[in-house]
């Protein structure tokens, strides 16, 4: 019994070098037998126990195992959606993984804009999916289609959240019958792109009560005069929706205003670090004539601009959402390939921390906007709940873009690796549709009925 335990032992002993020369593979092994201290080197491993060769083994063998697969939903948050929603979500998905992906990281370092992918989007039927009627927008449709384009890249999220959202939107919330049916098929079909332009270059998060750009009436006709800044969609768009201060009553106001109109010169902005794909532009209006036609009929005051701005400050929260998305996966399949001293770099602990970390974040985004987004659509969504959404998940998404890049090393601030351009585009996110601190003073007024904004 005790012979045959010994060959037993000898066996196995046996089959895991065996193991080990193959993993180790014939040029390395060549290298290790022409050594001058490789007799001692095999003699040392022929000596060791079981239990010690199992250990050198083990993380080779960890490595080759098929790692899980990744769930960007973790907590299954989105499996209740209905049916058409998650359709939409795999068209789009299909789409952005298909077209945008494989040239994403070209135009974002050329800072242009794919102009040959806008007809593309049209028989996705995104802007029927979120306004499914005249009356009716689907936050929670809308929050998911933007996730997903920014999962690939946030320049083409925030480029469909201006165009669907802020452009689209004022003329649906602040729109005359009349403008509803002049502009909003054109939109929907892609054929007429969408601007907004209410930040100005002095005026940023003070534009409730700073707003420098004037119209006045002029008979038939506004004149409107001054200059806004890092207007998206401005330097190829066909219609800019401009908020002026009226001079006559003080009150701001909104006007279609054409880029090809008299007086009007777009200058694209050059330099950015952040959303480089997305394309910014500084509108100079100089005597500019819009026709009181061209006057959104039913925006009155701020309020107006604040409405839009509420509905659409939840869609960038799903920005941030899908922007964080991208970079946990991306990260994630680094971890479970890239190897560092014989092992994978997921087999580390201080690196499953960082990527349990981005998950908790990413989890938490994705709870907040989702439940947002359902209150939006109960119509009981308050000013304070948008801003929470957009505060909240714009800051997670800062750090899990930066824990992404971290976790790649050196290899992180290449765009090859894909966390590159998620780690820079978060810092855009993170500032506009209004600052984290003004954001949190809504919030702040809410708690306390203080404002305490001066």
């Amino acid at each position: 019994m005790a012979e045959q335990d010994a060959l037993d032992v000898a066996t196995r002993r046996t089959s895991r070098l065996a193991a080990l020369a193959e993993q180790l593979g014939a040029d390395k092994l060549d290298a290790l037998l022409e050594h001058p201290q490789s007799d001692q080197l095999f003699a040392a491993i022929a000596g060791m126990d079981e239990r010690a060769l199992g250990r050198l083994l083990q993380p080779r063998e960890a490595g080759r195992r098929e790692p899980p697969p990744i769930e960007g939903d973790f907590l299954h948050l989105f499996d209740d959606l209905p049916e058409e929603v998650r359709a939409v979500r795999d068209r789009v998905r299909e789409f952005m993984e298909a077209r945008v992906a494989p040239i994403a990281d070209e135009y974002w370092e050329r800072a242009e804009f794919p102009h040959h992918l806008i007809p593309e989007f049209a028989p996705l039927g995104l802007i029927e999916a979120i306004y499914p009627d005249g009356d009716t927008h689907h936050a929670v449709m809308e929050g998911i289609i933007t996730q997903e384009m920014a999962r690939v890249d946030p320049s083409m999220a925030t480029f469909l959240g201006v165009h669907a959202g802020l452009a689209y939107g004022s003329i649906f919330l602040c729109g005359s019958a009349e403008q509803k049916a002049e502009w909003l098929p054109r939109m929907r079909s892609w054929e007429t792109i969408g601007a907004f332009g209410l930040t100005e270059p002095d005026v940023g998060s003070g534009v409730s009560g700073g707003l420098a750009t004037t119209a006045r009436r002029d008979g038939d006709a506004w004149v409107l005069d001054g200059q806004k800044k890092w207007i998206g969609n401005s330097t190829f768009g066909h219609v800019i929706v401009v908020w002026a201060r009226d001079v006559e009553d003080g009150q701001v106001k909104g006007y279609l205003v054409r880029p090809d109109a008299p007086g009007v010169s777009v200058e694209k902005m050059e330099g950015k670090i952040a959303q480089r794909t997305l394309q910014n532009g500084l509108v100079t209006l100089d005597g500019v004539r819009v026709a009181e036609r061209d006057r959104l009929q039913r925006a009155d005051s701020f309020r107006d601009v604040g409405r839009v701005l509420a509905m659409t400050r939840v869609g960038v929260a799903w920005i941030a959402v899908g922007c964080a998305l991208g970079a946990y996966e991306k990260a994630l399949a680094y971890a479970q390939e890239r190897e560092q001293f014989g092992k994978t770099l997921g087999s580390f602990q201080l690196i499953q921390m960082m990527l349990v970390q981005m998950l908790g974040d990413l989890v938490s985004m994705q709870g907040v906007a989702l439940r947002v987004s359902q209150l939006q659509d109960a119509g009981t969504m308050r000013e304070e709940h948008a801003s929470l959404a957009k505060m909240f998940c714009s800051a997670k998404c800062r750090r899990v873009v930066a824990l992404a890049r971290e976790l790649m090393g050196g290899n992180g601030i290449l765009l090859e690796h894909g966390v590159a351009r998620h780690f820079a585009d978060a810092e855009a996110i993170y500032s506009y549709e209004g600052s984290n601190e003004i954001n949190a003073l809504i919030i702040g007024r809410a708690l306390t009925g203080v404002g305490a904004f001066v």
